[in-house]
């Protein structure tokens, strides 16, 4: 069954908004198995968004729309999307009594125009929102189905998760599972080609590569007449995943981010840890406090930005300072063991670098970043060139320390145990 996404509204087109619903959406009806060939963005024009849809409605059985169902004149998806199904808009009592105790629970005025928002297409069905006044609604004409949803994601995501996704997976025949496996330190292009066979000849399930900032997943899918047997045909595909990227994947579980990964790590190895960031500014420490259960492990985080900083808190020699700068492998390895040594961790995790836009040279360009990684007394120092913008930079080195983190401690024990 193919889906096609069509997100209205000029303020898109303007580049005034980021259209994460369409990101949001694609992602979920995957996940749904239905195949998306189509995404379209249209201003709010009635003529265009009519000619849109009756080329969408020739090539794919459902189409989801989201924004225009406001209750002011340039809202015009809900009646334009009537108009091209055939389907005269009428007065839906339910959500007209919902109106009204929305704006009486807020003690807001009703005005005449938010009762546009009542009129629904005859026959369809009405998704009541939970979170503001626009209902969602599904038209349903000769096996093709029109959905609409409100803009705000606030509003488009609760309600796609109770009520849209639900009726799709009924529309879908058979039962489709997913697992992610999440790879860390290996980027996109080199995993893509350890598994192209693996694509090649896949039928059922698949394998979709997904890149994020600094890591890759790999999302096996399978359709079967039930769960148990979906899982099924899922499980010596991850088993040869696994095979094939050994240490580099960190988790077979959808929810686990690096950062839990990561921490999960050190309490099953009784390890406490510290940070000592530079270009960073506490980002790395950021991620490591959101996980739950941290505080058993994590014993501080230093922001030492200056180099006066870096001396007097984490001990850094003034000569290494004065000779390699504090962008080097040196300044960073004593930044990690300063740390280690003041906090009394068993892990200690040093980023310095450059993350710009200024700051950068010919010897030291732009997006040059150390990160350090002690774990009981033993170092390890890698180098990384960054590209993108600051922030880029600064995501990227975050995400780089977290990985150096994790195959350090699974290095010192696996050299422990071998010893």
């Amino acid at each position: 069954m193919t889906v096609e996404l069509i997100s209205v509204g000029t303020e898109l087109l303007l580049g005034n908004i980021v259209n994460t619903n369409a990101a949001y959406l694609a992602e979920q009806c995957a996940r749904l198995g239905l195949s998306c060939f189509y995404q379209t963005v249209v201003g709010d024009n009635a003529g265009r968004l009519a000619q849109i849809l009756h080329t969408a409605l020739s090539r794919s059985d459902v189409l989801i729309l989201s924004g225009g169902l406001g209750p002011t004149q340039d809202d015009l998806t809900k009646e334009t999307a009537a108009g091209v199904m055939g389907m005269a808009l009428t007065r839906d009592e339910h959500t007209a009594k919902r109106l009204q105790e929305y704006f009486s629970r807020r003690k807001l005025e009703l005005t005449e125009n938010n009762w546009k928002q009542a009129m629904v297409p005859e026959g369809a069905i009405v998704i009541d929102n939970e979170n503001g006044t626009a209902p969602g609604i599904i038209m349903e004409k000769e096996e093709k189905r029109v959905i609409l949803l409100p803009g705000p994601p606030g509003e488009l995501i609760p309600m796609f998760e109770n009520a849209i996704a639900p009726y799709l997976a009924g529309a879908v025949p058979g039962v489709i599972h997913s697992q992610t496996v999440k790879l860390c330190g290996i980027g996109e292009s080199k995993a893509e080609t350890m598994v192209a066979d693996l694509i090649a000849a896949q039928s059922n399930p698949t394998i979709a590569p997904y890149a994020k900032t600094g890591e890759v997943h790999l999302r096996i899918t399978a359709r079967a007449s039930a769960e148990k047997e979906a899982k099924k045909l899922i499980k010596p595909v991850v088993k040869e995943l696994k095979n094939r990227f050994g240490m580099n994947v960190y988790t077979t579980d959808e929810a686990v981010t690096l950062e839990q990964a990561v921490v999960d790590l050190l309490l099953a190895n009784h390890l406490t840890v510290t940070t000592a960031e530079s270009c960073t500014g506490g980002l790395l420490s950021a991620r490591l406090t959101g996980v739950p259960g941290v505080s058993e492990v994590f014993k501080s985080g230093q922001v030492t930005y200056s180099n006066k900083a870096k001396h007097k808190l984490l001990g850094v020699k003034k000569p290494s300072l004065d000779k390699y700068g504090a962008v080097s492998e040196n300044v960073a390895r004593e930044m990690a063991k300063g740390a280690a040594l003041a906090s009394r961790a068993d892990v200690a995790v040093a980023i310095t670098g450059i993350a710009g836009p200024d700051g950068g040279s010919s010897s030291k360009p732009v997006g040059l970043v150390y990160i350090a990684c002690r774990v009981r007394g033993k170092t390890k120092v890698k180098s990384y060139h960054f590209t993108g913008n600051r922030n880029k930079v600064r995501e990227n080195s975050v995400v780089a320390a977290l990985t150096l983190m994790r195959h350090c401690i699974l290095e010192y024990y696996s050299e422990v145990t071998f010893r």
